[in-house]
């Protein structure tokens, strides 16, 4: 569960950019100027972290009313096994996915994913659970998220291969899983794969 302290700093941030887009009264402005800057300053605080490095977050398209960002996650799961990819930027192990892209379905966008970062064709089958980031063990971020996972099937039978941003692409089982990237991929986002795998429902989960 995200510190109180972030969450409310993020909040706040939000709130201010949204009346930074939607006002016209140019003393709002300032205001909402002010109170951004010092949303950003507790934001890099709590991080402890260059206040540049917050203001870097932030995308130009989101400017305007502040929304959370996604976070797509695909699970393919063969004999047991489930594909991870080992991401080159920390070297740890990651269900592949990434930032949904402008123009193309949650669908689309994790079928593109598991081909670039592991070399396979997929079909996206269900979503099996969408969670707010900030309210499940993840380490802590200045963005908000909302991760969305979904159950894939493989189209091809083709063995897995590295992409651009990834070193490795394998199968494991779930109790010899690698050092995982937590800011991308929990245990038990692994563990409700395979719990909805092995469902006969392909049940949605919203938490």
């Amino acid at each position: 569960m995200e510190d109180t302290w972030l969450a409310r700093a993020k909040r706040l941030l939000a709130l201010a950019e949204t009346g930074q887009h939607f006002t016209k009264d140019p003393f709002d402005r300032e205001r909402y100027d002010e109170i951004a800057d010092m949303a950003r300053a507790m934001l890099a605080d709590l991080g402890q972290v260059p206040l540049s490095r917050i203001d870097g977050l932030i995308s130009k398209h989101a400017a305007g009313y502040a929304t959370p960002s996604i976070d797509i996650r695909g699970a393919i799961i063969r004999n047991e096994r489930i594909l991870l990819v080992r991401e080159r930027s920390d070297g740890k192990w990651a269900m592949p996915g990434g930032f949904a892209d402008i123009g193309s379905s949650p669908a689309e966008n994790i079928e593109r994913e598991v081909l670039e970062e592991a070399g396979l064709r997929v079909r996206a089958r269900h979503l099996y659970a969408l969670r707010h980031k900030a309210r499940h063990p993840y380490p802590a971020d200045a963005r908000d998220f909302y991760k969305l996972f979904f159950l894939c099937d493989e189209t091809g039978s083709d063995e897995p291969v590295a992409g651009e941003e990834t070193s490795e692409a394998d199968f494991f089982m779930l109790d010899t899983l690698p050092e995982l990237s937590l800011t991308r991929s929990l245990r038990q986002d692994i563990e409700a794969a395979f719990e909805a795998c092995r469902s006969s429902q392909n049940t949605t989960r919203f938490d």
